[in-house]
């Protein structure tokens, strides 16, 4: 059983009550922040949530697994979910670590973190600011040097 999620909350609350009793005003000011903050991100949440069920309904690791085994085809898809993901990095590290799990190549992974520098909502932006050779050019060199990472990576890890 994995207990990161009950030391992360245990924690917090320790953190919590020692403000509390150091500093009771800052303790009330930080609970009244994180309920407006709270407040303000449950939809997001939910919409999180229910995108996260549909994939994993759609999804399993398995079937990715299974799509990751050819090779070359596992390089290009990792890419390609390297550019098309959004959101926090820290949201798929369950996901990949599952997948680890399942037999994932680290090559694989490396080349879907790196493949993240590219952020398809920005690039309207950047051709904007930097042109449509600037914007293309880097982005081609981001996906080499993703991939590179990638096969690096899968001969220093070999798993």
């Amino acid at each position: 059983m994995n207990f990161r999620g009950i030391k992360f909350l245990t924690s917090v609350i320790v953190v919590y009550t020692i403000v509390a009793v150091f500093n009771y005003d800052k303790f009330v000011f930080a609970l009244e922040k994180s309920e407006k903050i709270l407040i303000r991100i449950i939809p997001i949440l939910l919409v999180v949530v229910l995108i996260t069920a549909i994939i994993n309904y759609f999804v399993s690791p398995k079937k990715l697994i299974k799509y990751f085994s050819n090779k070359k085809m596992g390089y290009f898809i990792a890419l390609i979910a390297g550019v098309v993901s959004h959101g926090p990095m820290y949201g798929w590290y369950p996901l990949i670590e599952n997948l680890i799990k399942k037999g994932l190549n680290y090559g694989y992974i490396a080349t879907f973190f790196y493949a993240r520098a590219i952020k398809v909502p920005l690039l309207p932006v950047m051709l904007n600011y930097f042109g449509w050779k600037f914007t293309f050019f880097i982005s081609l060199y981001t996906l080499i040097a993703a991939l590179m990472e990638g096969l690096i990576i899968d001969k220093i890890f070999k798993n």
